[in-house]
């Protein structure tokens, strides 16, 4: 839960993301062998960033060329005047959006930017950035490690950007934040289906972002879908922490506070938008559509179809198509869905993505095809690798027979 912190506290040290991370892990070691001794301090988080942070300065100090650097490092201060900074100086004062923006360098791919910040950030595992990319963990694994080692070769400085080099690594930033969010909004893996945790961060980051860049009309369509999400939060989980599907939602536990701030950060997109919307933004509207209706039938629908229809032509993917289908479904019935699902089945991206069987289980289910459904519903327990998810499918996989 603290490695991001830690690790974005250090690397502004230490100035390498790699021995940032190698850094943290000590710290951790270092807990795990006193605490059992001397017992849990009562701020763990603070424990591990001070020890950390203390052995990044020893490092630092036993470097031969300590001095030296220190040298340069005076007569750079001297010699070059620092980059224009924003008029409020706390909207930068956040070591995770350094990592972000860091981690987002140029330099790097776009695949290895978002594996890497979701690596560093998310403190997700190898296998679940696999999961979240639809590609095989020893492609995630070789991105990790490279992209490590070339901010290290090219020296990429721990800051946050300005001008359009701040620009030039949004896109990025933003798919980041959003793939943190998504893991954190429904876990690849493990016995949880949430993990509050990467959703507070992601939205902390959308937040520091908007305010960051208040004219960029996707960093608030982004922030906007966000506080739509997690809006719904409560309402995503049975007693026993069990999955429960939107329609089955009780909507008076959704966060009314948190809908209306969607609703102004959409607003935001909107007055800053100078032709037609990004795709988060179209998204967040599409969010805004399920937080203003008063249940999963009243919905609209056949607006959230189109607009799908829009983010499929805007940022073609076979997610958003699948995504589609279950708008069409709801609008147009469950036949013309499954054709669309039919046509994604030899996706070589969602061959492995357990949604595309469930969703095909639920048109099933609707067009009376009992036995097909219970079929598609064992597909996908079998792909998933969350305990609850899988839980949920085998039950409506047996409901089905």
């Amino acid at each position: 839960m603290e490695s991001p912190r830690i690790i974005a506290g250090v690397a502004r040290i230490v100035r390498d993301i790699g021995i940032a991370e190698e850094i943290a892990q000590d710290a951790l070691v270092a807990a795990l062998e006193q605490w059992p001794r001397e017992g849990v301090p009562d701020n763990p988080g603070a424990w591990l960033t001070v020890t950390a942070r203390r052995r990044a300065v020893d490092l630092i100090r036993r470097r031969e060329n300590y001095a030296r650097k220190l040298a340069e490092i005076g007569r750079d201060l001297s010699d070059v005047a620092p980059p224009q900074e924003p008029a409020d100086p706390d909207d930068i004062d956040d070591d995770l959006l350094r990592l972000v923006f860091t981690a987002c360098h140029p330099v790097l791919s776009a695949e290895a930017r978002t594996a890497l910040t979701l690596r560093l950030l998310g403190g997700l595992t190898t296998p679940e950035i696999a999961r979240a990319f639809l590609v095989p963990e020893a492609t995630v694994a070789q991105r990790i490690v490279r992209a490590k080692r070339t901010l290290a070769t090219k020296n990429v400085a721990f800051e946050v950007p300005y001008g359009p080099d701040r620009e030039a690594r949004l896109g990025s930033v933003l798919d980041v934040i959003y793939l943190i969010y998504n893991e954190g909004y429904a876990a690849t893996a493990g016995d949880d289906w949430l993990r509050p945790g990467l959703c507070e961060d992601a939205l902390r980051l959308a937040r520091v972002l908007s305010g960051l860049m208040p004219k960029e009309p996707e960093v608030h369509g982004l922030t906007a879908l966000l506080e739509f999400q997690t809006s719904r939060a409560a309402a995503r989980t049975g007693p026993s922490g069990e999955p429960v599907l939107l329609r089955d939602q009780n909507r008076s536990r959704w966060n009314r506070m948190l809908i209306a701030r969607g609703i102004t950060a959409l607003g935001r997109a909107d007055t800053h938008a100078t032709g037609a919307p990004g795709p988060y933004a179209l998204q967040a509207t599409i969010a805004a559509c399920h937080a203003i209706a008063g249940s999963y039938e009243e919905t609209d629908w056949p607006r959230i179809a189109t607009l799908y229809g829009l983010l499929a032509a805007r940022a073609p993917s076979p997610v958003v198509e699948l995504n589609r289908a279950v708008a069409v479904s709801m609008a147009d019935g469950p036949g013309p869905a499954l054709e669309i699902v039919d046509t994604l089945a030899a996706e070589p991206a969602l061959r492995d993505y357990h949604l595309l069987p469930s969703v095909r289980g639920d048109l099933l289910l609707r067009l009376g095809r009992r036995e097909e459904a219970r079929a598609a519903f064992e597909r996908a327990a079998e792909l998933t690798h969350n305990e609850r998810e899988r839980e949920l499918l085998l039950r409506r996989a047996a409901e089905a027979s």
